[in-house]
């Protein structure tokens, strides 16, 4: 059977739609529909916090879909959207005076590595990722990669705006817990577009405000919204222009050691992250994915490359989309294909580009205050999910210090000019100290029972 070809199927209600099943075209063009606004919060938002273009994102977000499901023969239904793994690494990165090129090379090198883990795993066999990075040390990498942010708050979005950041935050946090069923799941998207309200109707009320951009360095007079560049930008149009470091929305990659190695730690997420997801999907569609999972982590990370090569974002697989599958038993990989494809499209509209960055410095404070914080926990979620116990001192010795060394932004100078720093000095800490703990009581516990 083609890749291409589904069988057609008008179930009952209640009644799964397999991977290799479709609904009507229109049918599945409304699902992939669904699907976009399902994922369209977050992978707009991680590309504006790490100084990317969003609409490049929403885009290649597209593109790398398609090719993710050609990758795993359209067995793993799945949306790739961006990942927020890269975030911490990039704000370091730009905080050594980096800009958008250091940024993209450093992740295009972070995919490929991905990529290469992938192409292992499918010929040894997923058991490998667990012996290497067990759940202890995979949820300690997540949890340090989403606490090291907390200063990227409380010094750059939050000052912009606090009352604004505040409602922001309080609207998000309600309605990702009251609102019902697929609302809850899009409460990113729900709480920008308030956010966005608030901030119009404060410049209304109010007037301008007196703060300090991001970026900048001294507090000006401004508007919370300004729409100059909505209204300058086209409708259809490749994404172009200029970031806000002046380096061109489409551009090529820089390569730096230092930087590259403050990313790498986001690989581990991914790996977590992509694992995690193709078991979810596994047990959803009742399919043994397994043999597939290789297949998965090395396309996610050709993916990565394939956006970074041209100023894009990281990607991943997106949880908001499984949630989507589980809500209405469909898990046709054709609905993925019509996501891709609005995606796309979406993409070459720049007014919604512009749109998307004419968000207030308020607004995003008030939604990374909550992002930033859940990508830590999902660390802790990790550990309740696999039962990881801190009785045992391999856990609790072997990770404590390079959690420390994450969340507080420890620097190890090597040299004048090579540091380690944050997340990544944090995650060797942990990768090597779990490790060393881990054998040396292996070692001393086998010594004992040859004792006896």
């Amino acid at each position: 059977m083609s890749l291409f070809s589904w069988e057609k199927v008008d179930p009952a209600p209640g009644v799964a739609v397999a991977p290799h099943q479709r609904l009507s075209w229109g049918k599945t063009a409304g699902l992939g529909a669904q699907h976009v606004v399902a994922m369209f919060g977050a992978t707009f938002v991680f590309p504006l916090v790490m100084g990317l273009d969003p609409n490049l994102a929403i885009m290649f977000s597209g593109i790398c879909t398609i090719m993710f499901l050609l990758v795993c023969s359209n067995k793993v239904p799945s949306y790739l959207g961006t990942s927020a793994s890269f975030v911490g690494g990039v704000v370091a990165i730009r905080g050594q005076d980096g800009d958008s090129a250091d940024v993209t090379g450093a992740i295009l090198v972070a995919g490929l590595v991905l990529l290469a883990v992938g192409v292992l795993v499918h010929f040894a066999g997923a058991g490998l990722i667990h012996k290497i990075l067990p759940p202890a040390v995979t949820g300690a990498v997540v949890m340090l990669i989403g606490f090291n942010l907390a200063p990227v708050v409380a010094d750059v979005y939050w000052p912009q705006d606090q009352w604004v950041a505040l409602l922001t935050a309080t609207f998000m946090v309600a309605a990702a817990v009251l609102l019902p069923g697929f609302w809850s799941r899009i409460a990113v998207l729900l709480a920008l577009v308030f956010g966005y309200l608030v901030s119009w109707l404060f410049d209304g009320v109010f007037g301008p405000i007196t703060s300090v951009l991001g970026g900048a360095t001294e507090a000006t007079e401004h508007d919370r919204v300004t729409w100059a560049g909505v209204q300058a930008a086209d409708w259809i149009g490749l994404p172009s222009g200029t970031l806000a470091d002046g380096v061109d929305v489409v551009h090529g990659p820089s390569f730096s050691l230092t930087f590259i190695l403050l990313v790498l730690p986001g690989v581990i997420a991914l790996i977590a992250e992509n694992t995690g997801h193709v078991k979810a999907v596994a047990e959803m569609t009742g399919e043994n994915l397994d043999p597939y999972m290789g297949r998965a982590l090395g396309a996610d990370g050709a993916a990565t490359a394939l956006a970074s090569l041209f100023g894009g974002s990281p990607t991943t697989t997106y949880a908001e989309n499984i949630g989507v599958m589980g809500a209405t038993k469909v898990y046709s990989t054709a609905a993925y294909y019509a996501a891709a494809i609005v995606a796309i499209l979406l993409g070459l509209c720049p007014k919604f580009g512009a749109i998307v960055n004419a968000t207030p410095g308020g607004v995003l404070g008030g939604i990374t205050v909550v992002l930033y914080g859940m990508i830590g926990l999902v660390g802790a979620k990790i550990w309740v999910d696999n039962r990881v116990d801190f009785a045992n001192p391999v856990n609790l010795v072997g990770l404590a210090a390079g959690i420390i060394i994450g969340v507080g932004d420890v620097t190890l100078e090597i040299t004048d000019d090579f540091a380690l720093t944050g997340i990544a000095f944090g995650t060797i800490v942990v990768i090597a100290y779990y490790h060393l703990v881990a054998r040396n009581l292996n070692a001393s516990a086998g010594e004992v029972t040859r004792n006896l």
